[in-house]
């Protein structure tokens, strides 16, 4: 039962994390698009880019869940997003923000179903309310971390 708890609280966190970069774009983006000399709707290109790249992997979490388990998935996941955001801190063109926009989009999107199918598999319905609630406080989260570094460093450490 302990374990259980456990592993349940590591799903959570994990949800905290999912829910960082979600809303870090809107806070950035001002000082990120200048920085690049791009429009400030350009911000939407990548937002969609995401967008596509979640909902593609969303609909090939299951098969990838028979294929490669749900701890590889998440693993691959986590990585995908990391790889994602480093290449939005590092990036130096407009371009390779699209690029990296790609594995962010893949990675979350198999997170956030791949977690969802195993909670709802695997743990009471009240969990999942849970489960959105500390998405929520990693998407509140992520603009104060944000903002943070845009007031004393810069947005690439955000």
């Amino acid at each position: 039962m302990k374990k259980r708890l456990l592993f349940l609280g590591l799903i959570y966190l994990i949800f905290i994390s999912l829910g960082l970069p979600d809303s870090i774009l809107g806070v950035a983006w001002p000082i990120m698009s200048s920085e690049f000399h791009v429009a400030a709707s350009s911000a939407g290109v990548i937002a969609m880019v995401v967008s596509i790249g979640t909902i593609l992997s969303s609909f090939q979490t299951n098969r990838l869940i028979q294929k490669i388990g749900v701890g590889n998935l998440i693993v691959c996941s986590i990585f995908l997003t990391v790889l994602g955001l480093c290449g939005f801190s590092f990036s130096q063109n407009f371009f390779f923000l699209i690029i990296s926009a790609i594995p962010l989009g893949l990675g979350a999107g198999a997170i956030d179903t791949a977690m969802n199918d195993y909670v709802a598999l695997h743990y009471k319905a009240h969990h999942m309310n849970w489960l959105h609630g500390f998405w929520g406080i990693g998407a509140t989260l992520g603009p104060i971390i944000m903002g943070f570094y845009l007031k004393n460093q810069n947005w690439r450490g955000g």
